[in-house]
C-alpha cells in the first residue's frame, strides 16, 4: 500500500503523509538495515527526508546526515526520487550567513539543493525577520532551496514573515513544523494557528512520540518541554497502550494516526530504526480510515496533556 500524498503549502510538491527524520536515528542502525529502511520508505510513498546538521560545539559529533548520503548511494536512488528537508539554525544569524550553513549541509548530505529548509527555533527578539525573508528569497532564486518553513515559531512571527514575503513578491513560509501529538495539541489546534493555516501555510507534525516516552520508552535525548507536562505524558503511556490495543493498534500507530486527522497537516515526521518498525507505523494510515478522524480524536482526548498549560500562540 502506498500512502496518500499531500501538497506542501499552497503550491509546493506533493509528498507522503508520513516523512522520516534522522535525529539520533541512522547512527544507531546497522547500515544494511538503514538502506533497506530507505528503500522500503520510498516504495511506500514516503518521499520527504528531514536531514539536518545536528550537533553543538563541545558535544559528540553526529553523522546521521553523512550516513544518509551513503544510504542514498547504496539504495541506488536518483536525486529526483526523494525530497530533502534541511535545517537552518538561527543562533549565529546574521553574523554567519544562511548560505554558508546551507553549503556545509549540502556537502555533508551529498546534495546540491534542498527541496525544503526548516528554520530552527526563533530564540532572539532582535532577529531581523524582513532580512531573513530577503536572504531566503536569494537562496531560492539561486536554485539552492525550493520552499522554506519554520520550526516551533509563534503564530505572530509566522504571520509577520508571511506578510513581508507577500509585500515583496517573494516566497514565504510554506510549512510550520510543530510539536503535535495526542499529548501536545494546544498550539496546532488553537485559534492563532488557524489563521496561519488559512494563509496557505501547512503543518508538519513532529515530536509525535515525545522521544519515545508516549510509547513507554526512555533514554533518548528529547526536545524541550513546553508547559512542563512531560511527567504527565510519561504517566499516561500505559493507559495509551491499552486504548491502542482496544482498537487493534500499537501505541505508535495510534499516535501517528491522530496527527493525520489535522486538516492542515501535510506530513508527519517520525524516526524509525528498523524496517519492521517502519512497516508497522505505515499501518497508521489505514487506522484513520478504519476508525474515522472524529472518533479517533475522541478516543485520545483523555491524553491531551498540555491543555491550558501552554499559550496557543506558541513560543
Amino acid at each position: 500500500m502506498r500512502i496518500p500524498q499531500r501538497r506542501i503549502g499552497r503550491d509546493g510538491p506533493a509528498t507522503g503523509v508520513l516523512s522520516l527524520g534522522s535525529w539520533h536515528t541512522y547512527d544507531r542502525m546497522d547500515f544494511r538495515e538503514a538502506v533497506s529502511l530507505l528503500q522500503t520508505a520510498i516504495e511506500a510513498g514516503i518521499t520527504l527526508f528531514d536531514v539536518g546538521v545536528y550537533g553543538l560545539p563541545g558535544a559528540p559529533p553526529v553523522f546521521t546526515d553523512v550516513l544518509f548520503s551513503a544510504m542514498v548511494r547504496a539504495a541506488g536512488l536518483r536525486r529526483e526520487d526523494y525530497l530533502l528537508s534541511a535545517k537552518l539554525w538561527l543562533e549565529g544569524y546574521p553574523e554567519h550567513s544562511l548560505r554558508a550553513q546551507l553549503e556545509n549541509a549540502f556537502f555533508r548530505a551529498g546534495v546540491s539543493h534542498a527541496d525544503l529548509v526548516i528554520l530552527g527555533d526563533l530564540r532572539r527578539d532582535d532577529t531581523d525577520l524582513h532580512a531573513l525573508v530577503t536572504d531566503l528569497a536569494a537562496l531560492h532564486a539561486a536554485g539552492l532551496i525550493g520552499q522554506w518553513g519554520v520550526n516551533n515559531w509563534s503564530a505572530s512571527a509566522i504571520k509577520e514573515v508571511h506578510g513581508f514575503a507577500v509585500a515583496d513578491g517573494v516566497p514565504g513560509p510554506a510549512i510550520a513544523q510543530l510539536k503535535y501529538s495526542v499529548a501536545r495539541r494546544s498550539i496546532p489546534d488553537g485559534e492563532p494557528f488557524s489563521s496561519v493555516f488559512s494563509r496557505g501555510v501547512s503543518l508538519q507534525a513532529s515530536d509525535v512520540f515525545e522521544g519515545g516516552i508516549l510509547l513507554g520508552k526512555g533514554g533518548r535525548q528529547v526536545g524541550r518541554d513546553p508547559g512542563d507536562v512531560r511527567q504527565r505524558i510519561a504517566d499516561s503511556a500505559a493507559d495509551l497502550a491499552k486504548v491502542a490495543a482496544s482498537v487493534g493498534a500499537t501505541p505508535a500507530q495510534l499516535c501517528l494516526a491522530f496527527t493525520l486527522t489535522h486538516p492542515a497537516n501535510t506530513t508527519t515526521l517520525f524516526g524509525a530504526t528498523s524496517v519492521k518498525q517502519l512497516e508497522d507505523n505505515l499501518a497508521a494510515v489505514a487506522l484513520v480510515e478504519r476508525i474515522g478522524a472524529a472518533d479517533l480524536r475522541a478516543l485520545v482526548e483523555p491524553f491531551w496533556a498540555d491543555r491550558d498549560a501552554v499559550d496557543p500562540e506558541g513560543p
